[in-house]
């Protein structure tokens, strides 16, 4: 299966050939993926070197001069490093634009903290109309990308949080939840590559599990229906946990409710390994997610035989 990157990559290289105004603009990273298409738009893919701070600020002029920029980097690169130059040569100046990160949370555990970033979507949330898309299979990147440059037109800026964790099959891409299967106990919303791992750990519960693409703007309607009389959500982000719990209560006001929010923690996990190892440390493999979901719906498991009961 090829990854997000690369499908981004050949996607934006196809708007570039298609649309005047579209340019691309890199800090190193990736630029093999554009070779082709920097020879085919020389004045239109722009990489930088390792200077992510001028990458922003040069996406930022590119938007001043009527193009639409599409700026790309790894997530502790793009959005905390340059983040000042997001607030000011982007927001502050109301200069749409797209930010595409790969990398994710802990895509690249092995390169240690400096290559992780978990807090990028709650950074974002402090800045005033950004949308922000979370892709959970490489199918689903065209019509994100798409979509996002479509939005330029009318002003809106948004960020695309590529990984190279993906779910098995890709389902349409929606600024809704998506209702994947039904229950009565609870929704759980699980936010992109974060299906997969939902859907195992709830296989034998009677809980609603929604699929979301999209988080900024959040589907507060959409969660609002799903939850039903239950009043009970699970929020399962790849990213800083807690980040979407503000829009979940706003959308729950009113409603007498309970919110579980999983994530990340914000406890630095001090280790390398693998993304899988991270996974599990911070609860979010199935059998952790599971632990979580059930101990808050006051599910009571036991083994016996090897087999797992459910009760309650």
């Amino acid at each position: 299966m090829t990854d997000m990157r690369t499908v981004f990559a050949e996607e934006a290289s196809l708007l570039l050939d298609e649309d005047p105004l579209a340019a691309v603009v890199l800090a190193e990273i990736s630029a093999d993926l554009f070779a082709e298409a920097a020879a085919r738009h020389p004045g239109r893919v722009l990489d930088v070197g390792i200077r992510e701070q001028l990458m922003v600020s040069a996406g930022g002029g590119l938007a001043l001069a009527g193009l639409h920029p599409i700026m790309h980097s790894y997530a502790p690169f793009l959005v905390e490093r340059a983040f000042e130059q997001v607030k000011l040569d982007l927001a502050h100046q109301g200069l749409p634009a797209v930010l595409v990160s790969i990398g994710a949370s802990y895509d690249a555990a092995r390169a240690g903290r400096t290559h992780q970033a978990p807090e990028d979507v709650a950074l974002l949330d402090t800045m005033p109309g950004f949308a922000v898309h979370v892709p959970g299979h490489p199918a689903e990147v065209p019509a994100v990308l798409r979509g996002a440059v479509a939005a330029l037109a009318a002003g809106g800026s948004s960020y695309i949080r590529l990984s190279a964790q993906a779910n098995g099959q890709a389902l349409a891409v929606s600024p809704s939840l998506q209702a994947v299967r039904s229950g009565g106990r609870a929704v759980v919303v699980a936010v992109g590559p974060m299906l997969d791992p939902v859907l195992d750990a709830v296989a034998d519960l009677d809980v609603t599990v929604a699929y979301a693409t999209t988080v900024r703007p959040f589907d507060r309607a959409g969660l609002r229906s799903l939850a039903g009389a239950s009043g009970a959500v699970v929020l399962a982000e790849p990213y800083l946990a807690g980040t979407s719990a503000f829009a979940a209560a706003e959308a729950m006001g009113g409603i007498p409710h309970r919110l579980l929010a999983l994530g990340v923690p914000r406890g630095e996990l001090r280790r390398y390994g693998t993304p899988a190892d991270h996974a599990r440390l911070h609860g979010l493999d199935p059998a952790g997610i599971r632990r979580s979901v059930t101990g808050f719906l006051g599910i009571v498991l036991w083994r016996h035989h090897a087999e797992v009961v459910s009760v309650g």
